[in-house]
């Protein structure tokens, strides 16, 4: 077995998740990129946009190394969650290429510095605001990942495309008929483990 790259292996499973968020824009409508699928709102292309400002937080400012990206959503009396979602005027190209910029801050900030580097992260509590490098691009690719996983629901929500990419769907093999067999098995087992609670 040979020796990995720490820093070859963290960005490896950033950028998957960075990837694999984008792939779930793909082919979608204005409108369906922007489409709250929750009680809370949760969105594809928010989700992108939030990302975006997570990277240049934990992996630009918190090592003294700020992007220059404006963060409306973090001045003063801005609106909560404006991170979240996409005005009518900020265009999918616009939050993709904020996110693609941010992408190249953060790659930066992981090159030029040590995984053992501390930085202060501003917005935790004094005193309890230190990390590692290691342990910011763990905590961003985690979080990237965990939004994905929420894209992948939205997506499939949307129009039915699953997967992590385009060649690579992870599912299980089976036709449409096999899916609405198998989601119906699981409903009968839901409802039937209910009655048995009762």
């Amino acid at each position: 077995m040979t020796a990995s790259d720490p820093k070859a292996d963290l960005r490896f499973y950033l950028q998957s998740a960075r990837d694999a968020l984008l792939w779930k824009l793909e082919g979608l409508s204005e409108y369906d990129v922007r489409r709250p699928l929750t009680p809370t709102g949760t969105n594809l292309l928010g989700l992108v946009k939030h990302a975006a400002g997570v990277e240049l937080g934990y992996l630009g400012d918190t090592f003294g190394r700020p992007s220059g990206e404006a963060l409306p959503w973090l001045e003063e009396g801005a609106e909560p969650n404006g991170d979240m979602w996409a005005t009518a005027d900020e265009s999918r190209k616009q939050i993709v290429a904020f996110y693609r910029r941010a992408w190249a801050h953060s790659d930066a900030t992981i090159d030029a510095l040590a995984l053992e580097t501390t930085g202060r992260v501003p917005w935790w509590p004094s005193g309890k605001d230190e990390v590692t490098l290691h342990h910011a691009v763990v905590r961003v690719t985690a979080d990237t990942h965990r939004h994905a996983g929420h894209a992948d629901i939205i997506r499939e929500l949307l129009d039915g495309t699953v997967g992590m990419n385009d060649g690579n769907d992870a599912m299980a093999p089976g036709d449409s008929a096999w899916w609405e067999d198998y989601r119906g098995r699981l409903e009968h087992a839901a409802r039937e483990a209910s009655d048995r609670d009762t």
